[in-house]
Formats: C-alpha cells, structure tokens, sequence
C-alpha cells in the first residue's frame, strides 16, 4: 500500500532536471535521478537496504506501480544507490 500511496500522493514532485546539475552532460546516461530520488522514498518508508529496495523494483508490482515502470522492466543493480550523505553536490 505503501509504493501505491507514494505515487498517488508524490506523483511528479521530482522531475529528472530538478537534479541536472548532479549529474554530467556526457557520458553514458544514468538512471532517472527522479526514479532514484523516488525509490530512496519507497525504501526508507519499508525500511530496506538498497539491494532489497533494488529487488522491490525488480520484482514488486507495487514498486513498478510508483515508479511509472513496464511490469517487464528490469529494475537497477543496488549498487547504483547512492548513500544519502553522499549524495549532496560539494
């Protein structure tokens, strides 16, 4: 209930350009940094680590559901979760 609530309620409070400036201009391309601010959400309110949070995306409706993903997407690898004190730009 919980990811269905986050979407419902939060759906569009981040845009990918709200986070323009913490990222580079080149280079491969990153995830969405507005799904990833959007799982940090989903994760702290379930209480999981980044890689069960990573496993929710992957195989939980519901996460796919609050993330605006296709039921086939695959998801992220953990590893590309940021811990939240590195995350402010220096």
């Amino acid at each position: 209930m919980t990811a269905m609530w986050v979407r419902d309620s939060l759906d569009g409070l981040w845009r990918d350009e709200d986070f323009a400036d913490w990222y580079p201009r080149d280079g491969r391309p990153a995830l969405s940094p507005a799904q990833l601010a959007t799982v940090s959400v989903l994760q702290f309110l379930s209480g999981l680590s980044d890689r069960d949070a990573a496993e929710a995306v992957r195989c939980r409706i519901d996460f796919k559901y609050a993330l605006g993903l296709d039921l086939d997407d695959p998801g992220f690898h953990h590893s590309l979760r940021i811990p939240a004190g590195r995350l402010a730009p220096a």
